[in-house]
């Protein structure tokens, strides 16, 4: 095809000279405008097998990471929180995953913060998973995000894996800091709902605890600091999911006895940002609710029957923090103890989520 570093035939008459001449100055400029053309747009490292986008360096960087979580409700980036995540790695190298492919996040953080260069890795397969190379290329990140999406993905394709094994590396052992949004949020919780069978709403989950659609992972996944017992919520007013969070703790207090059960649910927009201390702070324009239970099971609590949980309406206790853009309010994941959060109940009958008030 004619065009673009195209080589007409030479004549027979010319010499050797002139046409090893003209070949060594078309490749040149072919090459030139490759430079020019990759120098616009983040690397892209395409096989059959993995596909990769780089911005920044691609030498690797050791710095001193400070570790965090973000967690992140969903919709619009906060660049606030986002750079709170970044400025922790120090300089050092980021890591973004994702299942399907886009380079959104690279420009935009290797921006936002200084550091030595952002990576996203899609992931879509279990086979990709397993590859080495993915798992190297975690473990030796300064800072990891996981991107929103569909959990599902993120568990078949990552759960039993070494991208399992590499993130829960870089939680507790190197101890880097760690952020998702929406799906990416749901798979940092010990607990998790899975969307193994698509998604749930609050009237469904509520009408049903064990409908088919309440697929819920627990202790069987990633284990980050501070999420021990926690399940956790993403665009949580947005699209009305406090019922089906509540319906998951009591799903969670069922099935296994536990009377420690927590939740986190985070509006769009909003983010909490939980330092290596556990001290977290509420980022944003919205609210994060966070919920604690009683300890005491549902009264009715069956498949194919509605949830019935009100404890004389002290089934589930809820801090709500309204966010800011500097962080608002105090939260420590230690003690499950707030600062600047108003309170309230709530409890389920007949599966209708019904809102009350704290007692003191």
């Amino acid at each position: 095809m004619p065009g673009l570093c195209t080589l007409e035939p030479m004549k027979a008459s010319k010499s050797s000279g002139l046409l090893l001449f003209v070949f060594l100055a078309v490749i040149a400029a072919c090459t030139s405008l490759r430079h020019q053309v990759t120098q616009k747009s983040p690397a892209v490292f395409r096989s059959s097998r993995l596909v990769t986008y780089l911005t920044g360096d691609p030498a690797d960087v050791h710095t001193q990471p400070i570790p965090g979580l973000l967690l992140a409700g969903g919709s619009t980036d906060l660049d606030s929180a986002v750079k709170w995540l970044l400025d922790r790695s120090n300089g050092g190298d980021v890591v973004v995953l994702r299942s399907t492919e886009s380079n959104g996040y690279n420009q935009y953080m290797f921006d936002l913060s200084k550091v030595n260069s952002v990576e996203t890795i899609v992931i879509d397969t279990f086979s990709k998973a397993m590859l080495p190379e993915v798992a190297r290329k975690i473990r030796n990140a300064e800072a990891l995000f996981i991107s929103g999406g569909d959990q599902w993905n993120y568990v078949k394709f990552w759960k039993d894996s070494p991208v399992e094994d590499a993130i829960n590396f870089l939680l507790n052992e190197k101890k880097v800091p760690v952020g998702g949004t929406s799906a990416g949020l749901a798979v940092l919780g010990s607990a998790y709902f899975s969307a193994q069978n698509g998604t749930v709403t609050s009237s469904e989950g509520l009408k049903d605890p064990y409908d088919s659609l309440m697929t819920i992972g627990f202790n069987d996944f990633l284990i980050a600091p501070f999420m021990k017992g926690v399940i956790t919520d993403s665009h949580y007013t947005q699209r009305d999911r406090h019922g089906r969070h509540i319906a998951w703790i009591a799903r969670l207090l069922q099935d296994h006895g536990m009377n420690n059960i927590k939740g986190i649910g985070i509006d769009e927009k909003t983010a909490v940002c939980i330092d290596e201390h556990g001290i977290g702070k509420v980022v944003g324009k919205n609210s994060a609710y966070f919920l604690s239970c009683s300890g005491q099971s549902p009264e009715r609590c069956v498949k194919g029957q509605p949830l019935t949980w009100n404890q004389r309406g002290t089934a589930i206790r809820v801090d709500r923090i309204q966010g800011s853009n500097s962080g608002n309010g105090r939260f420590n994941a230690n003690s499950w103890t707030f600062t600047g959060a108003d309170s309230f109940s709530y409890k389920v009958e007949e599966g209708v989520l019904k809102v009350g008030k704290v007692e003191q």
